[in-house]
């Protein structure tokens, strides 16, 4: 995945755009890297050249994502630090094993992995079932999770509470873009945004299914109306980029009946 900061601009304006976001003052900032505001202040302007330390420490503070840490590291004229190691690397074995052991323990309840554009690099035989009937041509590879929720001909017409989880999901890449400022995940907003909801999408919000506790996804799957709740899980303190970008999304059954159906759906 791309970034779109500019290296060149130096590391004091990038970090002094991270402050912002997260709307903090100098003083706040300073008060928690164990720094002075003046300090911070020469940073942002130029004035001061951070250390690799002062530059990790505020990012630290700052949250701000690994990919764009070893942005700020070079801005900042050091190396990066953080690797970005494929999947696919002998490395990554340990860590593949695991989460496919943890997609099938968690049958017959659909999860899946997917990386920070939402290319889906792992699913169970859960989400298997729930893209029962969607055409061929949509599940070619790469498979993208958002693109097959929101296509017209993918899930959404079969999702109940559609324009309530279309807008879910839409806020949910709004943040991310906010906090990654990817080009591939902006083009993948403006993709799936613009497809139009279904004539005669209704929401779905009384009877059986419909959760006091959380926005669940009610979804019809041969003839039932399924009701999940959705969470996500990622990595602490990843020192990968790869693995940062990692997420693990479960669906819990919300009510009885979603949990008898799948149980019946097991061999």
């Amino acid at each position: 995945m791309t970034t779109t900061a500019a290296i060149d601009t130096g590391a004091g304006p990038m970090l002094r755009g991270w402050r912002e976001r997260r709307r903090l003052s100098q003083l706040e900032l300073a008060l928690r890297a164990d720094s002075s505001a003046r300090h911070i202040s020469f940073i942002e302007t130029g004035r001061s050249r951070p250390s690799q330390e002062m530059v990790l420490r505020l990012a630290e503070h700052l949250e701000v994502p690994v990919r764009e840490r070893n942005a700020l590291l070079l801005a900042a004229g050091y190396a990066p630090q953080f690797t970005e190691t494929s999947l696919e690397d002998p490395s990554m074995g340990a860590l593949r094993e695991s989460m496919e052991a943890l997609l099938r323990g968690y049958e017959p309840f659909p999860a899946l992995i997917v990386d920070g554009t939402y290319t889906v690099l792992a699913a169970n035989r859960g989400i298997a079932m729930l893209l029962e009937g969607v055409p061929e041509r949509l599940l070619v590879p790469p498979l993208n999770a958002m693109r097959l929720t929101l296509h017209p001909q993918g899930l959404a017409p079969r999702i109940r509470n559609l324009r309530q989880w279309r807008g879910h999901l839409l806020e949910q890449m709004e943040r991310q873009i906010a906090l990654l400022r990817s080009d591939a995940l902006r083009e993948l907003y403006e993709e799936v945004a613009a497809h139009p909801v279904p004539d005669g999408a209704e929401e779905d919000t009384s009877g059986p299914g419909v959760c006091p506790i959380a926005l669940p996804l009610r979804i019809e799957h041969r003839g039932t109306v399924l009701s999940f709740l959705s969470t996500i899980a990622t990595f602490n303190t990843p020192m990968d980029v790869t693995v940062s970008e990692l997420a693990i999304e479960t669906f819990l059954p919300a009510d009885p009946e979603t949990f008898a159906h799948l149980r019946s759906l097991t061999p």
